[in-house]
């Protein structure tokens, strides 16, 4: 029993048609109906009266199967580690304004707090710097290369 390369259906002997393209692929069809329509490069996924047409669109299932319910999901608030339920429903239903506020007063602290911290830096590193003034080094002294020796041979 050879299968028809369009429809799906089997070819029994002695019917159908064979059909071999010029690569040596071997199509087998169960009638010259199912052939012509290979020929004109027809889907069967299209075609209304082939059978991966009616599986495609479930056709025919004779028991209906019961639609599958779907859960919904319930919401519900739970307090987390460090805040309680309570504080997490003010800040939910605090106003826009009052929450921009706060949110500028904590970037405003930040940058001062940024701003102190960057004139520690500069102090430390006005303090540490060598008192003799600007001496000029260069790059690969700065790097902790070795200072090249002068040759004496000549």
């Amino acid at each position: 029993l050879e299968v028809c390369s369009f429809t799906g259906y089997k070819v029994y002997p002695s019917r159908g048609r064979t059909y071999i393209r010029g690569d040596g692929k071997t199509f087998h069809f169960l009638d010259s109906k199912t052939e012509s329509m290979f020929h004109q490069n027809k889907n069967p996924r299209k075609l209304a009266w082939t059978p991966i047409f009616r599986k495609i669109h479930r056709k025919g299932i004779s028991e209906e199967v019961a639609k599958k319910r779907t859960r919904r999901n319930v919401k519900y608030s739970r307090a987390i580690v460090g805040l309680s339920l309570d504080a997490i429903n003010a800040r939910r239903n605090e106003k826009p304004e009052v929450r921009s506020a706060a949110r500028l007063e904590a970037i405003a602290k930040l940058k001062a707090a940024r701003k102190e911290e960057a004139a520690k830096k500069k102090a430390a590193r006005a303090a540490a710097a060598p008192q003799g003034g600007n001496q000029k080094v260069s790059k690969m002294q700065a790097r902790g290369a070795p200072t090249k020796v002068k040759a004496t041979s000549r």
